[in-house]
């Protein structure tokens, strides 16, 4: 019982709302102004419905186009967004092994490059030969 009068207050406000907006002589004229082009054009289509079909199916196909292509966009996006999660474990993986590998290169080459024995203490003490 308590929505039916919920419901009643809403519309009690909206009719004194629209009551009262009505006493500024602007709203009057547009309210006015744009009643009598909804009224032409309801006759207008009334008397020309084939011309209303058409305006109609146009509207629908644009709109179905539209869905269409998000949809396409979105199962794109999805696929994307798949590859992207079976990548990432694989790319982990790669960098971590590629890693590793630098890390042990590294002290392989160090020892090719300046052996441990011939090593200079500073840049000024020359190489011993």
């Amino acid at each position: 019982m308590s929505e039916s009068k919920f419901v009643k207050g809403v519309l009690c406000g909206a009719v004194l709302g629209g009551a009262l907006t009505m006493l500024d002589r602007k709203t009057r004229d547009s309210v006015m102004n744009r009643s009598r082009m909804v009224r032409n054009e309801i006759k207008y289509y009334n008397k020309n419905r084939d011309e209303l079909k058409k305006m109609i199916d146009q509207q629908v196909n644009k709109w179905q186009s539209v869905y269409n292509q998000f949809s396409s966009d979105a199962k794109y996006i999805s696929q994307k967004v798949n590859e992207v999660k079976e990548i990432t474990p694989q790319v982990k993986t790669l960098v971590s092994e590629t890693k590793d590998t630098f890390s042990q290169s590294k002290e392989e080459y160090k020892s090719i490059v300046v052996p441990e024995d011939e090593e200079p203490k500073s840049i000024y003490e020359p190489k011993l030969q």
